[in-house]
């Protein structure tokens, strides 16, 4: 049994933790399945590379509705609202505002602005050009989103480029939202993937090669602040079954956390797969997950060269969550959780207990290990 530990700098004993271990990787499919839009917007396909395989009829279905998405403009703008959604209902949008691989009559670099909810209920798209990019250009926008569509303002919207933090932030406030700088903005960043392949790609002022302008931080990890802090932690896994259950009991028995909306990201996964995680011991259980539930929190990396773990939340913020004895064997362990996460197209958890043996969770955070979009 390997010796695993949070900072031991910080804990009097070492705790030993039970670390479980890791059958051989199964490949998970992922079916990505948007609510279908009407007759006058074709309904999106993401075509993510964390969907490993997909059954014959399936691929038929797709490569048709491929063939009939050429059939559109790559110039074109989308405004779409689901009509059996109730707009009040929408709450929280996904907002990203960055510069495209695409050039106009200027031969200048187009900005366009992509909004969603996470259902993708609401789905609008425009392009701007590079000299009009400011917090009242945006604020703007935002606005006519809500009027053209007939929809209230957003109570949050949720972006993930932290150079766009202060444009984004002060549009926000100027009109009573709330900015929350997350990288769990699934759905837009599923939907940035398929429209580079499916728009940007055919747009007759796309520049093959082009580095994006705002590229993701990927910071040096920092010291984990004296709140978060927990007493033991373990490699573990819950069949997806079980998976299940707790994100039921986040509404049911008010846990803190978070989730995904499954349903929408079309995970095909047998009740009995095991998906990997990490769980969290702690004396003070319920007040360390009410602080990491105000972090939006984002994944959970092992990294077996520096023998720690990263917890990466927000836009930009990765912490040192828990270090342990560098052996061959905690590497292994390591390199084990690692490719269960990978075969499960990123799909971990994080849980958050008052002991290791317990078989409640106090706190649980389903998260998905995306690569950063294409653009």
């Amino acid at each position: 049994m390997a010796t695993l530990s949070f900072n031991p700098t910080r804990i009097p004993h070492k705790p030993i933790s039970k670390t479980a271990s890791f059958s051989k990787p199964s490949e998970i499919t992922f079916h990505f399945s948007p609510k279908s839009s009407n007759k006058h917007v074709k309904p999106l396909h993401f075509q993510s590379n964390i969907i490993t395989k997909l059954p014959v009829s399936t691929q038929e279905e797709v490569e048709i509705e491929n063939e009939d998405y050429e059939e559109d403009d790559p110039t074109a703008e989308m405004i779409y609202l689901d009509p059996e959604t109730d707009p009040d209902s929408i709450v929280e949008w996904e907002l990203d505002f960055c510069s495209r691989p695409i050039l106009d009559d200027r031969r200048k670099k187009i900005w366009e602005l992509v909004v969603c909810d996470d259902s993708l209920s609401l789905q609008f798209t425009k392009y701007f050009p590079n000299n009009v990019i400011n917090s009242i250009t945006l604020k703007d926008a935002i606005v006519s989103i809500s009027e053209d569509l007939g929809v209230p303002l957003p109570e949050r919207i949720r972006f993930f480029r932290s150079q766009m933090q202060t444009i984004i932030t002060k549009a926000c406030k100027e009109i009573g939202i709330k900015p929350i700088p997350s990288k769990r903005c699934i759905s837009l960043l599923l939907w940035l993937e398929e429209r580079y392949e499916t728009v940007y790609t055919r747009h007759p002022g796309f520049q093959k090669g082009a580095t994006p302008l705002l590229a993701l931080d990927n910071p040096f990890p920092m010291e984990l602040p004296d709140n978060l802090f927990g007493e033991k932690w373990a490699f573990v896994q819950l069949p997806f079954s079980a998976v299940r259950e707790e994100i039921a009991s986040l509404e049911t028995r008010f846990v803190f956390g978070a989730s995904l909306d499954l349903d929408l990201l079309g995970i095909e996964i047998d009740d009995k797969t095991l998906i990997p995680g990490l769980a969290v011991a702690s004396s003070r259980a319920e007040p360390l997950a009410a602080w990491m539930n105000g972090l939006e929190v984002c994944a959970i990396e092992a990294d077996t060269s520096r023998a720690c773990l990263i917890l990466s939340v927000g836009i930009a913020t990765r912490y040192v969550y828990a270090t342990y004895m560098k052996t061959p064997v905690t590497t292994a362990e390591a390199e084990a959780w690692e490719a269960a996460k990978k075969a499960c197209g990123g799909l971990h958890f994080l849980a958050i207990q008052d002991d290791l043996d317990s078989d409640d969770c106090v706190g649980f955070w389903l998260l998905l290990d995306l690569p950063p979009p294409p653009v």
